[in-house]
């Protein structure tokens, strides 16, 4: 069901709610199997969603949210900012940052050049290609991590590459062995996108947390699983930064 803006009347504006200095729209979601008000911000942080019972009317949807602008304002704080992709501008790689290079007779396919990313064709559309590039990257690097481990495992065969755009999860292993691993991962570090890999891999042998599992990583893995899950827990949300 798409979310549509709650109406306290039809002959009101859609509500507003107001989280100190900003004032966001609050889109409503009726559900028929919901007992209770849940709330959340949208992703992008421009607008506060209310998911509620059928019972429940749109002033107390309201009500419920602007009694919470405190933990609103909490998460508009640890929503990223935007990436600028422009000339001179920065954009993660593998754990460093390199300085965008627009030239206009270069090639459209961007290149890595000792510290700098030099990408050609249209200015207009350079955010797009510097996305498509880091994530057929991300398809290429995950690939080789993927066999890698996998031959570790002593699987002769090593799942297709499934990329993923989940903003709360690194990386899935399904019951029937399919791997995801979110392609935002290109821009880390190559230890912390590779010990997401290995640990999805682990799950082939175990499909739980156990101490069998944690053992099957550790061999796995050939850095420390505790530094790379330290440093994506202080830098990982900043890896979700939306490109403009």
């Amino acid at each position: 069901m798409s979310w549509l803006p709650g109406r306290l009347r039809r002959e009101t504006p859609a509500p507003q709610v107001r989280v100190g200095d900003r004032v966001l729209p609050l889109e409503v979601r009726k559900l028929a199997h919901a007992r209770r008000l849940t709330l959340r911000l949208a992703p992008d942080g421009n607008a506060v969603r209310v998911s509620m019972p059928d019972w429940v009317s749109a002033r107390e949807a309201l009500a419920f949210a602007t009694s919470r602008a405190d933990w609103l304002a909490a998460q508009i704080a640890r929503v990223p900012d935007v990436v600028t992709i422009a000339p001179g501008a920065t954009v993660a790689y593998r754990g460093r940052d390199l300085a965008i290079e627009w030239n206009a007779q270069a090639g459209r396919k961007p290149a890595v050049i000792e510290d700098r990313l030099v990408i050609g064709g249209p200015l207009e559309n350079l955010a797009g290609r510097t996305a498509r590039w880091l994530e057929a990257e991300a398809r290429r690097l995950i690939a080789d991590d993927l066999a890698h481990y996998c031959a570790r495992l002593g699987r002769a065969d090593a799942p297709k590459v499934a990329l993923s755009r989940a903003r709360r999860r690194w990386g899935s292993c399904a019951a029937d062995g399919t791997i995801r691993i979110n392609w935002r991962l290109v821009m880390a570090p190559d230890a912390v996108r590779r010990s997401v890999v290995a640990h999805e891999v682990a799950h082939l042998a175990h499909f739980d947390h156990s101490p069998a599992f944690h053992r099957c990583l550790a061999d796995l893995f050939e850095g420390s699983v505790d530094t790379a899950n330290r440093w994506l827990n202080r830098q990982g949300p900043s890896l979700y930064q939306p490109f403009g």
